[in-house]
């Protein structure tokens, strides 16, 4: 249920009349169609959002994926700058569509739209720009036509600048030195005027997860330079060194140099890297093939040189033990929840990147959904083979709407919804049936290609006993009961069980 949220429209004090807005195109792709949904997925990004880490930002660089993977980082990039009054904000945007433009396509209309209303072009910049940038700068419609980069993050500056102008520019050069001019003449133009920069990018595309974190560690380093020249020179070594799949360390490097070029003629003396992750960190994410996302301020304020990565929210962690706190408990029945709830809600996902030393651990993990008291939903991961928090979030999805038991679950059930979870310790093979204790063994039965498992609770709960609880194992692996009794083969393992009316 959506209490008390805002739903004014964006732009109330820069009406835009309706002739030559460029329309949204990645609505209900890239970020929710519905306003009331986009603009609550923008604000719990922000409620989690790392805070304000410099005091004079002059500029950010953000990702600009679809939000249920980028969002979380897009929010951590926006919040540095969130307080701060602007009443303009540039948005350089790479080219993913327009292969033979060159120099920086400044969109010539009136207005961009999302679900969120019309936010509306500052014409007297882009002017400007035009007359100080002449063969740099140019006015493109076409460039912009189906262009995401922009897009996605008009409905952040919508929420955070309802009253700010825009000036979207599609930055298609990835000639250091072009960008540096064209960077230097838009520092020229936004002298003494109430602006900010935000360059739009993804870093590393389709490496696996340790090479992107990697090669996506040395981008966001040379980013903090604040020389366009180096970051370049960083960009094609990591290329030129053949990691697998990997087809590009910056989507927007041309943005990023531009940007930077402006920010230090604008006063900006330092990068500082806010926090990094990458589509394999998301709960429905994969490791083997990622996309990275960076958030990144450029400041005035002072000379420290940012070297870290900050990959995580909290402080460093206690050592990792096998055994989970009343804490751990509660973030992960907590996270499994916020999960449903933010899927239901707004199309995305909370960040898995807050989550203690302990819950990194590779686990096992089952969730179950109970409504009333009766199932239903429960999937689970027998393999150790992912992070336990990430695990959750990615259970808790698949059992609310994968189960193919039930029907996905809906917004209207979260109430009545209790959610269990299962940590499991690693699974063992045993000799025979005899060998396993109900209430204290889960059972995984394999025969004839086919498998079933049943947590450890399940023959208590059920009131079976052995024998009964392994003919149920039979029917639910899709062969005759009794089937265990000979040619089957089991393995068991124990669980760590926990659910929410624990800590009520």
């Amino acid at each position: 249920m959506i209490i008390g949220l805002f739903l004014a429209t964006a732009c109330q004090a820069n009406k835009v009349a309706d002739s030559d807005v460029r329309e949204p195109v990645v609505a209900g792709k890239f970020y929710s169609e519905s306003p009331t949904r986009l603009r609550l997925a923008i604000e719990k990004f922000l409620q989690d959002a790392i805070p304000a880490q410099v005091e004079k930002p002059v500029a950010i660089i953000v990702p600009h994926a679809g939000y249920i993977y980028s969002g979380p980082i897009c929010a951590d990039g926006f919040n540095q700058v969130r307080g701060h009054h602007y009443d303009v904000v540039i948005i350089l945007g790479t080219n993913h569509t327009s292969p033979h433009l060159q120099g920086a396509a400044i969109y010539p209309g009136n207005g961009f739209r999302t679900p969120l209303g019309t936010v509306s072009i500052d014409k007297s910049i882009v002017a400007a720009l035009i007359k100080e940038s002449p063969t740099d700068s140019t006015l493109d419609r076409s460039a912009h036509e189906t262009e995401h980069s922009l897009e996605v993050l008009v409905p952040f500056i919508q929420v955070i600048f309802p009253q700010a102008r825009i000036v979207p520019i599609v930055v298609a050069s990835q000639d250091p030195y072009i960008c540096i001019r064209f960077g230097q003449a838009l520092a020229r133009v936004l002298k003494n005027k109430k602006a900010l920069i935000v360059a739009s990018s993804d870093l590393s595309h389709y490496p696996s997860q340790a090479d992107a974190n990697r090669v996506d560690q040395q981008t966001l380093e040379a980013i903090t330079t604040l020389d366009p020249v180096a970051f370049h020179k960083i960009i094609e070594k990591n290329m030129n060194k053949n990691v697998p799949n990997l087809s590009t360390c910056a989507c927007g490097e041309a943005p990023i140099m531009a940007a930077m070029a402006a920010a230090k003629s604008m006063g900006a003396s330092r990068g500082k890297i806010i926090r990094y992750a990458n589509s394999g960190d998301v709960s429905i994410g994969e490791r083997s093939r990622v996309v990275g996302y960076g958030a990144v301020v450029l400041a005035a304020d002072g000379h420290k040189k940012e070297t870290a990565l900050p990959s995580q929210k909290k402080s460093m962690p206690a050592p990792a033990s096998s055994q989970l706190t009343s804490d751990d408990k509660k973030t992960l029945l907590t996270f499994a929840r916020e999960t449903i709830t933010r899927l239901l809600t707004t199309d995305t996902l909370p960040a898995t990147g807050n989550f203690s030393k302990n819950l990194q651990q590779p686990r096992g993990v089952f969730v179950t959904l109970k409504k009333h008291g009766e199932l239903r939903g429960c999937i689970g991961h027998m393999i150790a083979d992912e992070p336990l928090g990430k695990i959750v979030g990615t259970m808790a999805i698949q059992a609310a709407f994968n189960d193919r038991r039930f029907s996905p679950l809906t917004a209207g059930e979260l109430k009545d919804i209790e959610i269990e979870i299962s940590v499991l310790t690693p699974m063992q093979k045993i000799g025979n049936a005899s060998d396993i204790l109900t209430g204290r063994d889960g059972v995984l039965l394999s025969k004839d290609g086919r498998s079933a498992v049943f947590l450890p609770q399940v023959a208590t709960e059920q009131g079976w006993s052995r024998e009964e609880m392994l003919d149920h194992l039979c029917q639910k692996a899709g062969l005759n009961t009794g089937c265990w009794k000979k040619g089957a083969q089991f393995s068991t393992f124990q669980a760590i069980v926990f659910n929410e009316s624990e800590f009520k």
